[in-house]
């Protein structure tokens, strides 16, 4: 039984997070809003940061407005306050 449990902790750790990325390429602070589970939070990039987030699926509304469905695993690129997916 010791066993298979450290076998499956020892899988559970290997898997890879897989979460979607933002950069903001701006020289300016931008804000993301992210509602993920049912709950709205902002996500605050200052100028030049890079965030991982959205782990498991999420709602996202960009600077102009956009709203888009993550999965996890987008990289969005933020310049001139739009946001586009690479």
């Amino acid at each position: 039984m010791k066993k298979l449990v450290l076998i499956a902790a020892s899988l559970a750790f290997s898997i890879p997070a897989y979460a979607a990325s933002v950069t903001n390429s701006d020289d300016v602070e931008r804000t993301l809003v992210v509602t993920e589970d049912g709950t709205q939070s902002q996500l605050v990039l200052s100028a030049g940061e890079t965030v991982e987030f959205c782990g498991g699926g999420c709602f996202v509304t960009m600077p102009n407005g956009d709203r888009e469905a993550l999965s996890g695993g987008e990289t969005i690129e933020i310049s001139g306050g739009r946001a586009e997916f690479k």
